[in-house]
């Protein structure tokens, strides 16, 4: 199997203004998860169109909160340089950040529309795997998020430019962005298959409890291969130790409602 080699970040320009590749899967992930979030909210929950009505403000939080996030993350760098943190063009978005921007929005047209704010976060848990999933490879095109150095048969070039001083002298690295995708893509089919079949024996909040901790389970594995923490708790990565955590409320959580769970 060839290595992977990405094509550059720029996709086409269009009237002047370059289009990237990172926008264009980020827009489709976003537009098929709303799609498929709509769908559910109606044949599921009989919410007709409250995915079309609500979206823009989750997009909106959902996007601040990850560049937030990610500038937090690294804020050694943004703290000198501010008017960084509006350059999303540049780059550096976080899943976490952008979950919990989505769930602050959710909580806000639940409460704005009398709508259950379990039921929302239940509906958005189905797709939002999907989202990442697609939206996982406009890091391929970006040459960022990979992991360490190898040789293996689906290894990652990586542009000198782009590759840790430490690891100059390596051409070809882990593709992290495609263990998370497929990862992701197995916890939406998971996910898909508990909304359409087990909905009435789980209570409300149970499906975005098992979102959360099949993706902090799968962030771990990928953490373990990636390069490019830039935030760590002693000697532990922030997302691992993020990612723990959340797994360990997830369980609190189901536990408390485990005979809906299991019934």
């Amino acid at each position: 199997m060839a290595a992977f080699v990405s094509p550059g970040d720029i996709a086409f320009s269009l009237f002047g203004f370059e289009i990237y590749y990172y926008g264009i899967f980020m827009a489709v992930a976003v537009c098929l998860s709303i799609i498929i979030s709509n769908y559910i909210a109606a044949k599921v929950y009989k919410l007709n169109n409250i995915v079309l009505d609500i979206s823009p403000s989750v997009i909106l939080l959902g996007v601040s909160g990850a560049r937030i996030y990610y500038c937090l993350l690294d804020y050694h760098y943004y703290f000198h340089h501010p008017l960084s943190i509006l350059d999303f063009r540049g780059g550096g978005l976080s899943i976490h950040g952008a979950i919990i921007g989505g769930a602050l929005a959710l909580w806000y047209e639940a409460k704005h529309r009398n709508i259950s704010f379990a039921d929302l976060c239940d509906i958005f848990s189905v797709s939002l795997p999907l989202a990442q999933g697609i939206a996982r490879w406009g890091n391929f095109f970006n040459s960022e998020a990979f992991g360490y150095p190898t040789n293996l048969p689906w290894k990652l070039f990586i542009p000198p430019e782009h590759r840790p001083d430490k690891y100059i002298n390596y051409d070809y690295f882990h593709p992290t962005f495609l263990y998370e995708s497929i990862l992701d893509f197995i916890i939406f089919f998971v996910m898909l298959k508990l909304i359409f079949n087990k909905q009435k024996t789980l209570k409300p909040g149970n499906m975005t409890a098992i979102y959360l901790i099949m993706y902090s389970i799968a962030r771990i594995i990928v953490e373990y291969f990636r390069i490019d923490c830039t935030c760590f708790i002693g000697k532990i990565p922030l997302p691992i130790l993020i990612s723990c955590l959340i797994i360990i409320g997830g369980l609190v959580y189901l536990f408390k409602n485990r005979d809906d769970v299991i019934s």
